[in-house]
Protein backbone atom coordinates (compact mmCIF):
# COMPACT_ATOMS: atom_id res chain seq x y z
CA UNK A 1 0.00 0.00 0.00
CA UNK A 2 1.37 3.69 -0.55
CA UNK A 3 2.85 5.56 2.18
CA UNK A 4 0.86 8.61 0.68
CA UNK A 5 -2.08 9.77 3.19
CA UNK A 6 -4.93 11.76 1.63
CA UNK A 7 -5.07 15.72 2.74
CA UNK A 8 -8.28 16.35 4.38
CA UNK A 9 -8.37 20.06 5.00
CA UNK A 10 -10.63 22.86 6.15
CA UNK A 11 -11.59 25.81 3.83
CA UNK A 12 -14.17 28.66 3.54
CA UNK A 13 -15.00 31.31 1.60
CA UNK A 14 -13.42 33.36 4.68
CA UNK A 15 -10.57 31.20 5.61
CA UNK A 16 -9.13 29.58 2.64
CA UNK A 17 -6.60 26.90 3.38
CA UNK A 18 -3.77 27.45 0.90
CA UNK A 19 -2.64 23.87 0.09
CA UNK A 20 -6.62 23.67 -1.23
CA UNK A 21 -5.73 27.15 -3.33
CA UNK A 22 -2.76 25.69 -4.56
CA UNK A 23 -4.40 22.37 -5.63
CA UNK A 24 -7.50 24.23 -7.78
CA UNK A 25 -4.44 25.75 -10.08
CA UNK A 26 -3.44 23.38 -12.93
CA UNK A 27 -1.05 23.99 -15.18
CA UNK A 28 -3.01 25.31 -18.65
CA UNK A 29 -0.11 23.01 -20.74
CA UNK A 30 2.94 21.23 -20.44
CA UNK A 31 6.03 23.47 -21.36
CA UNK A 32 8.06 20.04 -22.52
CA UNK A 33 5.28 18.65 -24.62
CA UNK A 34 4.54 22.05 -26.45
CA UNK A 35 8.61 22.37 -27.77
CA UNK A 36 8.50 18.46 -28.62
CA UNK A 37 4.83 19.35 -30.76
CA UNK A 38 6.70 22.35 -32.44
CA UNK A 39 9.51 20.42 -33.49
CA UNK A 40 8.01 17.20 -34.56
CA UNK A 41 4.99 19.63 -36.37
CA UNK A 42 7.67 21.37 -38.22
CA UNK A 43 9.12 18.19 -39.48
CA UNK A 44 5.44 16.93 -40.87
CA UNK A 45 5.01 20.30 -43.07
CA UNK A 46 8.28 19.84 -44.53
CA UNK A 47 8.31 15.73 -45.06
CA UNK A 48 4.46 15.24 -45.26
CA UNK A 49 4.32 11.16 -44.71
CA UNK A 50 7.70 10.27 -44.67
CA UNK A 51 7.99 12.48 -40.94
CA UNK A 52 4.64 10.67 -39.80
CA UNK A 53 5.96 7.36 -40.15
CA UNK A 54 8.74 8.19 -38.74
CA UNK A 55 7.38 9.67 -35.47
CA UNK A 56 5.61 6.12 -34.86
CA UNK A 57 8.83 4.52 -35.37
CA UNK A 58 10.17 6.60 -32.82
CA UNK A 59 6.97 7.26 -30.00
CA UNK A 60 4.97 4.36 -30.96
CA UNK A 61 7.46 1.34 -31.75
CA UNK A 62 5.25 0.97 -34.65
CA UNK A 63 7.34 0.31 -38.48
CA UNK A 64 4.65 1.64 -40.47
CA UNK A 65 4.42 1.95 -44.02
CA UNK A 66 2.10 3.92 -46.89
CA UNK A 67 0.37 0.56 -47.40
CA UNK A 68 -0.31 -0.17 -43.73
CA UNK A 69 -1.01 3.23 -42.02
CA UNK A 70 -4.74 2.68 -42.63
CA UNK A 71 -7.35 -0.46 -41.52
CA UNK A 72 -8.54 -2.40 -44.49
CA UNK A 73 -11.92 -3.31 -44.40
CA UNK A 74 -10.62 -7.36 -43.86
CA UNK A 75 -8.73 -5.50 -40.82
CA UNK A 76 -12.07 -3.74 -39.47
CA UNK A 77 -14.21 -7.07 -39.94
CA UNK A 78 -11.80 -9.00 -38.23
CA UNK A 79 -12.05 -6.54 -35.34
CA UNK A 80 -16.18 -7.23 -35.09
CA UNK A 81 -15.17 -10.93 -35.13
CA UNK A 82 -13.28 -10.72 -32.14
CA UNK A 83 -15.39 -8.77 -30.01
CA UNK A 84 -17.98 -11.12 -27.97
CA UNK A 85 -21.93 -11.16 -28.22
CA UNK A 86 -21.19 -8.68 -24.71
CA UNK A 87 -19.11 -6.18 -26.27
CA UNK A 88 -20.97 -5.58 -29.08
CA UNK A 89 -24.46 -4.82 -27.30
CA UNK A 90 -22.71 -2.65 -24.92
CA UNK A 91 -21.43 -0.53 -28.15
CA UNK A 92 -24.38 -0.85 -29.54
CA UNK A 93 -26.21 0.48 -26.92
CA UNK A 94 -24.01 3.29 -26.03
CA UNK A 95 -23.94 4.16 -29.58
CA UNK A 96 -27.72 4.59 -29.57
CA UNK A 97 -27.64 6.67 -26.17
CA UNK A 98 -25.05 9.09 -27.60
CA UNK A 99 -26.76 9.48 -30.80
CA UNK A 100 -30.05 10.34 -29.38
CA UNK A 101 -28.84 12.67 -27.10
CA UNK A 102 -26.57 14.57 -29.91
CA UNK A 103 -29.54 14.66 -32.57
CA UNK A 104 -31.79 16.52 -29.70
CA UNK A 105 -29.07 18.87 -28.99
CA UNK A 106 -28.63 20.14 -32.37
CA UNK A 107 -29.26 23.33 -33.19
CA UNK A 108 -32.55 24.63 -35.69
CA UNK A 109 -32.41 27.00 -38.24
CA UNK A 110 -33.97 30.02 -37.79
CA UNK A 111 -35.64 32.76 -38.64
CA UNK A 112 -37.11 36.24 -37.75
CA UNK A 113 -38.58 39.52 -39.59
CA UNK A 114 -37.30 42.96 -39.41
CA UNK A 115 -39.49 45.90 -38.91
CA UNK A 116 -40.01 46.40 -42.38
CA UNK A 117 -40.57 43.02 -44.25
CA UNK A 118 -37.12 41.58 -43.86
CA UNK A 119 -35.57 38.51 -42.44
CA UNK A 120 -32.72 37.42 -40.29
CA UNK A 121 -31.88 34.72 -39.13
CA UNK A 122 -28.59 31.92 -38.84
CA UNK A 123 -28.19 28.56 -40.60
CA UNK A 124 -26.33 25.66 -39.43
CA UNK A 125 -24.23 23.01 -42.13
CA UNK A 126 -22.13 19.94 -41.45
CA UNK A 127 -18.45 20.08 -42.11
CA UNK A 128 -17.39 18.04 -45.01
CA UNK A 129 -14.17 16.05 -43.56
CA UNK A 130 -13.46 16.18 -39.81
CA UNK A 131 -10.72 14.50 -37.78
CA UNK A 132 -10.97 12.39 -33.97
CA UNK A 133 -8.23 11.63 -32.16
CA UNK A 134 -9.00 8.41 -30.12
CA UNK A 135 -6.32 7.82 -27.10
CA UNK A 136 -5.38 3.88 -27.15
CA UNK A 137 -2.28 3.59 -25.20
CA UNK A 138 -2.37 2.60 -21.64
CA UNK A 139 -6.51 2.42 -21.64
CA UNK A 140 -7.62 1.84 -25.02
CA UNK A 141 -10.71 3.95 -25.12
CA UNK A 142 -13.48 2.50 -27.25
CA UNK A 143 -16.06 4.68 -25.54
CA UNK A 144 -14.66 7.49 -27.12
CA UNK A 145 -14.78 6.15 -30.63
CA UNK A 146 -18.48 6.61 -29.88
CA UNK A 147 -18.64 9.60 -27.88
CA UNK A 148 -16.85 11.47 -31.09
CA UNK A 149 -17.65 9.83 -34.27
CA UNK A 150 -21.34 9.26 -33.16
CA UNK A 151 -22.19 12.93 -32.30
CA UNK A 152 -19.84 13.98 -36.18
CA UNK A 153 -22.11 11.58 -37.88
CA UNK A 154 -25.57 13.18 -36.24
CA UNK A 155 -23.98 16.48 -37.54
CA UNK A 156 -24.06 15.40 -41.05
CA UNK A 157 -20.51 14.80 -41.81
CA UNK A 158 -19.95 12.83 -44.14
CA UNK A 159 -16.14 12.42 -44.26
CA UNK A 160 -14.78 11.17 -40.61
CA UNK A 161 -11.30 10.77 -40.41
CA UNK A 162 -9.96 8.24 -37.04
CA UNK A 163 -6.47 8.35 -35.92
CA UNK A 164 -5.40 5.97 -32.94
CA UNK A 165 -1.79 4.45 -32.08
CA UNK A 166 -1.16 0.71 -32.81
CA UNK A 167 0.41 -1.15 -29.54
CA UNK A 168 4.12 -2.57 -30.89
CA UNK A 169 3.39 -2.59 -34.17
CA UNK A 170 0.20 -2.91 -36.67
CA UNK A 171 -2.69 -4.11 -33.45
CA UNK A 172 -5.14 -1.82 -32.55
CA UNK A 173 -8.02 -2.77 -29.68
CA UNK A 174 -10.30 -4.89 -31.65
CA UNK A 175 -13.52 -3.27 -29.53
CA UNK A 176 -12.06 -0.03 -30.07
CA UNK A 177 -12.03 -0.21 -33.81
CA UNK A 178 -15.21 -1.83 -34.14
CA UNK A 179 -16.95 1.12 -32.27
CA UNK A 180 -15.26 3.23 -34.66
CA UNK A 181 -17.10 1.75 -37.27
CA UNK A 182 -20.50 1.27 -35.55
CA UNK A 183 -19.85 4.66 -34.84
CA UNK A 184 -19.53 5.96 -38.83
CA UNK A 185 -15.89 6.60 -38.89
CA UNK A 186 -15.01 6.37 -42.68
CA UNK A 187 -11.09 6.36 -42.42
CA UNK A 188 -9.46 4.19 -39.48
CA UNK A 189 -5.80 5.14 -39.16
CA UNK A 190 -3.18 3.36 -36.48
CA UNK A 191 -1.13 6.24 -35.89
CA UNK A 192 -1.11 8.17 -32.55
CA UNK A 193 0.47 11.12 -30.90
CA UNK A 194 1.46 14.19 -32.05
CA UNK A 195 2.30 13.01 -35.99
CA UNK A 196 -1.64 12.27 -35.68
CA UNK A 197 -2.27 15.72 -35.38
CA UNK A 198 -0.28 16.55 -38.15
CA UNK A 199 -1.13 14.22 -40.56
CA UNK A 200 -5.09 15.29 -39.86
CA UNK A 201 -4.05 18.57 -40.23
CA UNK A 202 -1.75 19.34 -42.64
CA UNK A 203 -2.80 16.51 -45.15
CA UNK A 204 0.59 14.46 -44.56
CA UNK A 205 -0.66 11.44 -47.32
CA UNK A 206 -4.37 12.22 -46.69
CA UNK A 207 -6.81 14.71 -47.56
CA UNK A 208 -6.33 16.99 -45.04
CA UNK A 209 -9.62 17.57 -42.35
CA UNK A 210 -11.17 20.70 -41.54
CA UNK A 211 -11.80 20.16 -37.54
CA UNK A 212 -9.89 17.88 -34.89
CA UNK A 213 -11.82 16.80 -31.58
CA UNK A 214 -10.86 13.96 -29.14
CA UNK A 215 -8.79 13.88 -26.12
CA UNK A 216 -5.42 12.82 -25.95
CA UNK A 217 -2.50 13.33 -23.47
CA UNK A 218 -0.50 16.49 -23.27
CA UNK A 219 1.63 15.88 -26.24
CA UNK A 220 -1.72 15.45 -28.33
CA UNK A 221 -2.88 19.00 -26.64
CA UNK A 222 -0.43 20.69 -27.63
CA UNK A 223 -0.16 19.85 -31.11
CA UNK A 224 -3.70 20.42 -31.15
CA UNK A 225 -2.87 23.73 -29.90
CA UNK A 226 -0.82 24.75 -32.20
CA UNK A 227 -2.74 23.19 -35.50
CA UNK A 228 -5.47 25.83 -33.97
CA UNK A 229 -6.22 28.05 -36.92
CA UNK A 230 -4.69 25.87 -39.61
CA UNK A 231 -7.85 23.73 -38.76
CA UNK A 232 -10.39 24.26 -36.13
CA UNK A 233 -10.48 22.46 -32.79
CA UNK A 234 -13.05 21.12 -30.18
CA UNK A 235 -11.37 22.80 -26.81
CA UNK A 236 -7.79 21.59 -24.80
CA UNK A 237 -8.14 18.70 -22.57
CA UNK A 238 -5.39 17.33 -20.19
CA UNK A 239 -5.50 14.65 -17.75
CA UNK A 240 -8.38 13.79 -16.59
CA UNK A 241 -10.12 14.60 -13.11
CA UNK A 242 -13.46 14.44 -10.40
CA UNK A 243 -14.88 16.66 -8.01
CA UNK A 244 -17.24 15.18 -5.50
CA UNK A 245 -19.77 17.27 -3.19
CA UNK A 246 -20.91 15.32 -0.61
CA UNK A 247 -23.18 15.43 1.98
CA UNK A 248 -23.52 13.05 5.25
CA UNK A 249 -25.95 11.20 3.27
CA UNK A 250 -23.77 9.58 0.92
CA UNK A 251 -22.03 6.13 1.03
CA UNK A 252 -18.68 6.50 1.36
CA UNK A 253 -18.30 3.07 -0.91
CA UNK A 254 -19.76 4.62 -3.41
CA UNK A 255 -17.79 8.09 -3.27
CA UNK A 256 -14.47 6.48 -2.97
CA UNK A 257 -15.34 4.02 -5.71
CA UNK A 258 -16.12 7.37 -8.02
CA UNK A 259 -12.87 9.18 -6.99
CA UNK A 260 -10.74 5.99 -7.89
CA UNK A 261 -12.74 5.86 -11.33
CA UNK A 262 -10.71 9.25 -12.85
CA UNK A 263 -7.47 8.16 -10.73
CA UNK A 264 -6.77 5.05 -12.77
CA UNK A 265 -6.50 7.00 -16.33
CA UNK A 266 -2.57 6.97 -16.57
CA UNK A 267 -0.94 10.25 -16.72
CA UNK A 268 -0.55 10.20 -13.11
CA UNK A 269 -1.40 13.77 -13.54
CA UNK A 270 -5.07 13.06 -12.80
CA UNK A 271 -6.92 15.13 -10.01
CA UNK A 272 -10.03 13.36 -7.49
CA UNK A 273 -11.51 15.98 -4.77
CA UNK A 274 -13.86 15.54 -2.32
CA UNK A 275 -15.68 18.51 -0.75
CA UNK A 276 -17.95 17.75 2.02
CA UNK A 277 -19.00 19.40 5.22
CA UNK A 278 -17.86 16.73 7.55
CA UNK A 279 -14.52 15.84 8.57
CA UNK A 280 -15.65 12.02 10.10
CA UNK A 281 -17.42 11.20 6.50
CA UNK A 282 -14.21 12.96 4.90
CA UNK A 283 -12.30 10.15 6.77
CA UNK A 284 -14.72 7.55 6.10
CA UNK A 285 -14.41 7.62 2.55
CA UNK A 286 -10.14 8.21 2.97
CA UNK A 287 -10.35 4.11 4.65
CA UNK A 288 -12.47 3.26 2.01
CA UNK A 289 -10.83 4.30 -0.94
CA UNK A 290 -7.24 2.72 0.40
CA UNK A 291 -9.71 -0.97 0.97
CA UNK A 292 -10.55 -0.37 -2.41
CA UNK A 293 -7.23 0.35 -3.87
CA UNK A 294 -5.85 -2.80 -2.28
CA UNK A 295 -8.47 -4.70 -5.27
CA UNK A 296 -8.02 -2.24 -8.14
CA UNK A 297 -6.42 -3.47 -11.44
CA UNK A 298 -4.51 -0.45 -11.99
CA UNK A 299 -3.10 -0.10 -8.57
CA UNK A 300 0.30 0.87 -9.53
CA UNK A 301 -1.29 4.09 -11.44
CA UNK A 302 -3.57 4.95 -8.92
CA UNK A 303 -0.76 5.08 -6.32
CA UNK A 304 1.30 7.42 -8.89
CA UNK A 305 -1.49 9.31 -9.00
CA UNK A 306 -1.74 9.85 -5.86
CA UNK A 307 1.74 10.54 -4.69
CA UNK A 308 1.72 13.32 -7.19
CA UNK A 309 -0.52 14.81 -5.02
CA UNK A 310 -3.63 13.71 -7.20
CA UNK A 311 -6.43 13.25 -4.80
CA UNK A 312 -7.28 16.13 -1.95
CA UNK A 313 -10.06 16.10 0.38
CA UNK A 314 -11.87 20.03 1.82
CA UNK A 315 -14.39 19.95 4.43
CA UNK A 316 -16.78 23.06 4.15
CA UNK A 317 -19.00 24.68 7.25
CA UNK A 318 -22.02 25.20 4.48
CA UNK A 319 -22.18 23.02 1.42
CA UNK A 320 -24.55 25.38 -0.44
CA UNK A 321 -22.15 28.73 0.20
CA UNK A 322 -18.93 27.49 0.75
CA UNK A 323 -18.93 24.12 -1.26
CA UNK A 324 -20.58 25.31 -4.20
CA UNK A 325 -17.98 28.39 -4.51
CA UNK A 326 -15.24 26.11 -4.03
CA UNK A 327 -16.34 23.39 -6.49
CA UNK A 328 -17.31 26.41 -8.99
CA UNK A 329 -13.51 27.42 -8.75
CA UNK A 330 -12.58 23.84 -9.29
CA UNK A 331 -14.63 24.23 -12.72
CA UNK A 332 -13.94 20.56 -12.83
CA UNK A 333 -14.53 18.03 -15.99
CA UNK A 334 -16.73 16.14 -13.90
CA UNK A 335 -18.22 17.29 -11.03
CA UNK A 336 -20.86 14.47 -9.18
CA UNK A 337 -23.85 16.20 -6.77
CA UNK A 338 -23.74 13.14 -3.62
CA UNK A 339 -26.05 15.25 -2.03
CA UNK A 340 -29.79 14.65 -0.94
CA UNK A 341 -30.84 17.78 -2.50
CA UNK A 342 -28.72 17.59 -5.61
CA UNK A 343 -31.73 18.83 -7.39
CA UNK A 344 -31.58 22.33 -6.04
CA UNK A 345 -28.17 22.85 -5.76
CA UNK A 346 -27.84 21.82 -9.31
CA UNK A 347 -29.15 25.41 -10.49
CA UNK A 348 -26.10 26.89 -8.26
CA UNK A 349 -23.68 25.04 -10.23
CA UNK A 350 -22.13 27.25 -13.46
CA UNK A 351 -18.79 25.71 -13.77
CA UNK A 352 -18.02 22.34 -14.54
CA UNK A 353 -17.55 20.51 -17.50
CA UNK A 354 -20.64 17.79 -16.62
CA UNK A 355 -22.51 17.26 -13.76
CA UNK A 356 -23.78 14.10 -12.51
CA UNK A 357 -26.75 14.61 -10.13
CA UNK A 358 -27.84 12.29 -7.39
CA UNK A 359 -26.61 9.65 -5.55
CA UNK A 360 -27.69 6.71 -8.40
CA UNK A 361 -25.33 8.74 -11.07
CA UNK A 362 -21.82 7.60 -10.99
CA UNK A 363 -19.48 9.84 -13.56
CA UNK A 364 -18.60 6.01 -15.22
CA UNK A 365 -21.92 6.37 -16.81
CA UNK A 366 -21.46 9.35 -18.41
CA UNK A 367 -18.14 7.81 -19.32
CA UNK A 368 -19.56 4.83 -21.25
CA UNK A 369 -23.78 5.02 -22.02
CA UNK A 370 -25.35 7.63 -20.36
CA UNK A 371 -25.66 10.29 -23.71
CA UNK A 372 -23.41 13.48 -23.36
CA UNK A 373 -20.26 13.19 -24.89
CA UNK A 374 -17.60 12.49 -22.52
CA UNK A 375 -15.33 14.73 -24.28
CA UNK A 376 -14.82 17.87 -22.04
CA UNK A 377 -12.75 20.44 -20.79
CA UNK A 378 -10.14 19.99 -18.09
CA UNK A 379 -7.67 21.75 -15.81
CA UNK A 380 -10.34 24.50 -15.09
CA UNK A 381 -10.80 25.33 -18.64
CA UNK A 382 -14.73 24.37 -17.92
CA UNK A 383 -14.63 28.14 -16.81
CA UNK A 384 -14.29 28.85 -20.49
CA UNK A 385 -14.91 25.64 -22.77
CA UNK A 386 -17.87 23.58 -23.14
CA UNK A 387 -17.79 20.02 -23.71
CA UNK A 388 -17.77 18.63 -27.38
CA UNK A 389 -21.31 18.35 -28.74
CA UNK A 390 -22.52 17.58 -32.41
CA UNK A 391 -22.94 21.42 -33.32
CA UNK A 392 -18.93 20.90 -32.71
CA UNK A 393 -18.98 20.06 -36.45
CA UNK A 394 -21.33 22.18 -37.92
CA UNK A 395 -20.41 25.47 -39.52
CA UNK A 396 -23.16 28.22 -38.18
CA UNK A 397 -23.89 31.43 -40.74
CA UNK A 398 -25.78 34.56 -40.12
CA UNK A 399 -27.68 35.88 -43.18
CA UNK A 400 -29.41 39.26 -43.34
CA UNK A 401 -32.47 40.13 -45.94
CA UNK A 402 -33.09 43.89 -45.74
CA UNK A 403 -36.26 45.54 -47.59
CA UNK A 404 -35.72 48.62 -49.24
CA UNK A 405 -37.61 50.43 -45.84
CA UNK A 406 -35.38 48.39 -43.57
CA UNK A 407 -32.13 49.87 -45.66
CA UNK A 408 -34.27 53.50 -45.38
CA UNK A 409 -34.75 53.29 -41.62
CA UNK A 410 -31.00 52.29 -41.02
CA UNK A 411 -29.01 54.06 -43.90
CA UNK A 412 -28.49 57.26 -41.28
CA UNK A 413 -26.83 54.45 -38.74
CA UNK A 414 -24.61 53.04 -41.42
CA UNK A 415 -23.35 56.34 -42.89
CA UNK A 416 -22.56 57.55 -39.29
CA UNK A 417 -20.97 54.76 -38.56
CA UNK A 418 -18.86 54.81 -42.22
CA UNK A 419 -18.08 58.28 -41.37
CA UNK A 420 -17.36 57.56 -37.39
CA UNK A 421 -14.88 55.05 -38.49
CA UNK A 422 -13.50 56.04 -41.60
CA UNK A 423 -14.69 54.09 -44.10
CA UNK A 424 -16.39 56.37 -46.43
CA UNK A 425 -16.66 53.15 -49.01
CA UNK A 426 -19.24 51.26 -46.25
CA UNK A 427 -21.51 54.51 -45.93
CA UNK A 428 -21.66 55.25 -49.33
CA UNK A 429 -22.95 51.48 -50.30
CA UNK A 430 -25.47 52.05 -48.57
CA UNK A 431 -26.21 55.93 -50.18
CA UNK A 432 -25.98 55.15 -53.38
CA UNK A 433 -28.92 52.54 -53.66
CA UNK A 434 -31.02 55.89 -52.70
CA UNK A 435 -29.65 58.14 -55.28
CA UNK A 436 -31.52 59.02 -58.52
Amino acid sequence: MTDTRIPILDWSIDAPSPQVEAFLKRPAFDEAAEAAAARCLADIRARGLDAVLEACRTFDKADLTPATIRLTEAEIAAAEAACDETVRRAIHQAAERIEAFAKAGLRADWTMETPHGGRLGERFHAMDRVGVYIPGGTAPLASTSLMTVVLAKAAGVKEIVACTPSRGGLEVSAPLVYALRVAGATEIYRVGGIQSIGMMAYGAGIEPVELIAGPGNAFVTAAKRQVYGMVAIDQVAGPSEICVLADQAGKAKWIAADLLSQAEHGSGHEKSFLVTDSRAFAEAVSRELYAQLETRDRRAIIERMMGNGGILFAVVPNLKRDGVTLCNRFAAEHLELQVADAEAVLPLINCAGAVFVGYWTPESAGDFVAGPSHVLPTGGAARMFSGLTADTFRRRSSFVEFSKADLAETRESIETFGRLEGLDAHAYAATVRFEA
